[in-house]
């Protein structure tokens, strides 16, 4: 009776899936190395007993600011270990947007047996300067997503936080990494930012293609079983997510597509995997316009839809044999080369299909090779043939 539940936990595909979760934060963080040293080079005082940082990170969503600021406080805990006793505190202020709850996070996480409720901001403060005194403890704690705390609260809190060793003889207790999708600097009082310094805000870009590739090219090496994702689909799922240069969206089709793969009984990922995760994503283009596209452009994108079905990409060349091939189908003269490169731009530039460059595989030249990540060809291509007779009758 129970027999739909074998799938579950079959591993057929999947190996780790704790790789995918929102939390995990990987030993190395790929394409963040020249960040992760200039953040390193403002943390750069903490080695010594008085010393303290501060900084600001800011970035798109799915640009890594988190894993940054998290990766920072684990190694550098490791790598100081024989010098200073560092701990970091991470507080989401999308979740505690007062000072008072910053504090209760704050205070919690050092020693969970901490009363959390009945005290005030002030005696909140007390507590955490006695715990770090009596463990002689650095705190770095981390304001992830502190735009909602600012707006809400104001930066009152994070001054009295940077301001904790001020009235006392010793040594630097507290540094502090802001982290916000926006920028944030022009949201801080003039007292905060002269502590904060501009100087020591980190801008973080979004991540390219190649980026995207890198980064589940590591998931899947450490969450997938071997031999289970080609890296076509690698290729596929990175294309998909490149428009928003979001990290988190990659992982998160990469997982989707190891477990469609998975409750079908497969163990390879295939192509409609991805294309099927994609179009249950939010602000996918699985709903664009494709009726207003010349027609010649439609029996391009069916010719290519057919083909794609079966595998991840389609060279330029054979595109073309596609395209005789259905215009023969309806009867329609084919158009010449020049117009084929029209459409196809046209097809890439509304994201319908992405085009990238490669060395062709025979001879010295290069070659384009189109694929669908965006969309469901077998969707599409059911779409176009109820279209293309009604654009041709006209």
């Amino acid at each position: 009776m129970s027999s739909y539940l074998d799938r579950i936990g079959a591993g057929l595909v999947l190996n780790n899936p704790e790789v995918f979760g929102f939390d995990f934060i990987p030993d190395i963080l790929v394409g963040r190395e020249e960040l992760q040293k200039e953040l390193a080079s403002i943390f750069g005082s903490i080695s010594h007993p008085e010393g303290t940082a501060r900084a600001v990170i800011t970035g798109p969503v799915g640009s890594g600011k988190t894993a940054l600021a998290k990766r920072f406080c684990k190694d550098v805990i490791r790598h100081l270990a024989d010098k200073r006793n560092i701990r970091h505190v991470h507080v989401n202020c999308r979740n505690a947007a007062t000072p008072s709850r910053v504090m209760q996070k704050i205070v919690q996480d050092l020693d969970p047996g901490h009363p959390d409720r009945g005290l005030g901001v002030g005696e909140l403060l007390t507590s955490l300067r006695r715990m770090l005194s009596n463990s002689n403890s650095h705190l770095i704690v981390i304001l992830d997503e502190v735009d909602h705390l600012l707006r809400r609260s104001g930066d009152d809190i994070i001054y009295k936080l940077m301001r904790i060793d001020e009235d006392r003889d010793g040594t630097g207790t507290l540094s502090t990494i802001l982290v916000s999708q926006e920028q944030i600097l022009d949201l801080l009082e003039n007292a905060v930012l002269s502590r904060v310094g501009r100087s020591n805000h980190i801008r973080i870009p979004p991540y390219d293609e190649n980026g995207l590739f890198q980064i589940i090219s590591q998931r899947r090496d450490l969450g997938l079983v071997t031999g289970t994702c080609p890296d076509e689909i690698l290729e596929l799922v990175a294309q998909a997510a490149a428009p928003s240069g979001d990290a988190r969206q990659s992982i998160e089709l990469l997982e989707g597509a190891a477990k469609r793969a998975e409750s079908s009984g497969r163990s390879i990922i295939e192509p409609k995997d991805v294309q099927r995760t994609v179009i249950t994503m939010p602000n996918n283009v699985d709903s664009m316009n494709i009726d207003d596209i010349p027609v010649h452009a439609m029996l391009i994108l069916l010719g290519l839809c057919r083909r794609l079905k079966k595998q991840e990409s389609v060279t330029s060349g054979i595109a073309e044999k596609l395209y005789h091939v259905v215009c023969e189908e309806f009867d329609e003269s084919p158009k010449g080369h020049t117009t084929l490169w029209k459409h196809l731009k046209r097809l890439a530039q509304e994201d319908i299909i992405v085009t990238r460059t490669a060395k062709a595989e025979v001879g010295r030249g290069r070659t384009q090779h189109i694929s669908m990540p965006h969309m469901l060809p077998s969707d599409v291509a059911r779409r176009l043939e109820t279209l293309i007779p009604t654009k041709i009758r006209r």
